[in-house]
């Protein structure tokens, strides 16, 4: 099974492009997670009839969302975090509530789970790292319930360079937006709770990376972050047969990352 998660910073306009199709086309992926999807599912009309698609929008137009298009019919679906962790975090601040933000979607099939993640950038000005002190804990409270019951998969835009080797210049961003102690710490936990970041099951070094800034030509130059992630339970691990990440797809600031699992 091929599995695939991308930021793609805007469907309607990677689509009117032409370039959602090539990547369709070239990769075949059997799952695909979208972050950042920035639509309803009415608002665009996709010809991918081998897909099901669950499509979780923001109430506000034009912003965040998140969706799963997938080959196989699962055996269920949720939208969102449920609605007793919400109520155990602080999720709403002054620029709004993330949980009407479309920034989660999970589908359950026969042997997992695979959710899909849009976490809320803590802004340059560090504004929204209070609210990243909540939301992360409050989707690990949700991955942690899911795995009880089977193994999960979990994908998406994190928001954040795990360690130094997840972004070009490390020493100058250090305590900036994507790269605070709150932040990274938010995200150790998530190893911490025993889940595995694929990618450095089969890379451990640096210089790759999944997000670049429009400025300078930094996808040229490959002045990047890594801040999109595939984790997975420790009992799929031995099932994965490679984790990718794919630079050389266009349409968007970030790149799709992938595994391709035996499942």
């Amino acid at each position: 099974m091929k599995l695939y998660s991308w930021n793609i910073n805007g469907i309607r306009a990677v689509y009117k492009k032409g370039l959602l199709q090539d990547f369709v086309a070239r990769h075949q992926p059997d799952i695909m997670c979208f972050q950042e999807t920035k639509a309803t599912q009415d608002q665009i009309q996709v010809d991918f009839p081998e897909y099901e698609e669950y499509w979780c929008s923001a109430e506000k137009k034009g912003y965040s969302g998140t969706a799963i298009f997938t080959k196989e019919s699962p055996q269920d679906v949720f939208y969102g975090l449920p609605a007793d962790i919400v109520e155990q975090y602080e999720l709403s601040d002054a620029y709004g509530d993330t949980t009407k933000e479309g920034r989660v979607t999970t589908v359950e099939f026969e042997g997992f789970y695979v959710s899909t993640v849009y976490t809320p950038n803590a802004k340059d000005d560090l504004s929204r790292v209070k609210m990243r002190t909540e939301w992360d804990p409050a989707y690990l409270t949700y991955m942690k319930r899911l795995e009880v019951e089977k193994p999960v998969i979990f994908c998406g835009d994190f928001n954040v360079a795990h360690t130094e080797l997840d972004l070009a210049r490390p020493k100058e961003n250090v305590g900036k937006k994507g790269f605070t102690s709150e932040e990274r710490s938010g995200f150790e936990a998530f190893v911490d709770a025993g889940f595995v970041d694929t990618f450095r099951q089969f890379e451990k070094q640096g210089g790759h990376y999944t997000w670049w800034s429009h400025f300078g030509a930094a996808r040229e130059r490959n002045v990047g972050w890594r801040i999109d992630y595939v984790l997975t339970s420790p009992l799929l691990v031995p099932l994965i047969k490679s984790a990718r990440i794919h630079p050389d797809v266009m349409g968007s600031d970030h790149c799709p990352v992938s595994i391709d699992i035996t499942l």
